[in-house]
């Protein structure tokens, strides 16, 4: 059978339409898990799970224990599933002496069973036997690979979560879940979850319910911050700063220092794309609403090409200055101040070597 995306497997799962294997893998566990949890709660009544639900992991189990489970027979019940969680720790999965016991399933597995295997944080060899006998034509197995998404991907998809759940997002709350959280699905579905809970009807997701319920501080956030530079206002940039000093657990520095580069590079790729980017380069950067591509015009004109290529270069600084490398005593706190000075006010070149 052939691959196929997470988007048509749901579907075919909410039509009850079952397979006899699948095997989920990829860098991205959000749509693995949010798959096998669906065939977990559909695939069954609920009461038939009990004798024919099977959920181990696999640093528990070999692929002997697996086939055995697979090829009971269900219990007063059309199907039973097993879902192998963590299969990536499976030990002898890749190995070859498994294989001809894998083969011999696959080419003919038992109709009345659903077999899981949840493959996390990894792809399969498709060049190794496993793999051929995943992805040949003849296989009963539905592989889906899950991808990691870019960051300019990351406000698309939030964008369409919300409007699944028949919910609205303003476009500065997408933004703010995306540069904040960043790329990580399950985080992200997991705040809009919560999100929604706190909403009032045909009320939408908006930028201060974000600062409220995800612990975004309105006033003191990395986003202030990039305002107060665009903006040149020293004051408030250094409100921040004391802030962020004082609640060192809540404004760690790496993710800080992640979000300005972040900004920095966008502004990097705006420059190259001419003097008045196209509309389709700021969504290619997931700028989707005109005041983000109006901040990110003001930010052109403060910073200049050769400033931005040079403040990349100082973000990186930081960021080695943060692992230990050339940071002498300097605590966190010092070593944001010192780059949000260099932001601030520009340095001949050379000083710094």
């Amino acid at each position: 059978m052939p691959q196929l995306e997470a988007d048509a497997i749901l579907k075919q799962l909410q039509q009850r339409q079952f397979h006899p294997v699948y095997f989920l893998q990829g860098e991205e566990p959000y749509y693995i898990d949010v798959v096998a949890d669906l065939i977990e709660k559909t695939a069954l009544a609920e009461h038939e799970r009990s004798f024919n639900q099977v959920v181990v992991y696999g640093k528990d189990v070999d692929v002997t224990a697996i086939l055995g489970q697979a090829k009971r027979f269900p219990m007063m019940a059309e199907r039973s599933v097993v879902i192998v969680k963590e299969a990536q720790t499976v030990a002898d999965l890749e190995q070859e002496r498994s294989w001809p016991f894998l083969e011999a399933y696959l080419k003919n597995p038992l109709p009345s069973t659903v077999l899981v295997f949840c493959y996390k944080h990894k792809t399969l060899d498709s060049r190794k036997k496993l793999g051929k006998l995943l992805t040949g034509k003849d296989s009963p197995a539905v592989l889906m690979t899950s991808k990691k998404l870019y960051d300019n991907q990351v406000p698309q998809w939030l964008t369409a979560n919300v409007r699944a759940r028949n919910l609205q997002i303003t476009g500065q709350a997408t933004a703010m879940l995306a540069e904040y959280i960043g790329a990580d699905l399950g985080r992200l579905a997991n705040e809009v979850d919560k999100l929604a809970l706190n909403l009032k009807p045909n009320q939408p997701i908006d930028e201060e319910l974000v600062q409220r319920m995800v612990g975004i501080s309105k006033d003191y956030n990395i986003f202030e911050l990039q305002k107060a530079l665009v903006q040149r206002d020293v004051l408030k940039a250094n409100r921040i700063l004391a802030y962020f000093a004082a609640n060192p657990k809540a404004n760690p520095l790496i993710p800080n220092l992640t979000l300005l580069f972040n900004f920095f590079t966008r502004l990097l790729v705006l420059h190259q794309a001419g003097p008045n980017p196209p509309d389709g380069v700021f969504k290619s950067l997931g700028i989707t609403n005109s005041f983000a591509q109006k901040e990110a015009q003001q930010a052109l004109r403060v910073f200049p090409l050769e400033r931005v290529v040079s403040l990349i270069h100082s973000i990186r600084r930081a960021d080695a200055q943060s692992k230990g490398i050339e940071s002498g005593s300097m605590d966190d706190a010092e070593i944001l101040r010192e780059l949000v000075w260099l932001i601030l006010h520009p340095v001949p070149a050379g000083v710094l070597g």
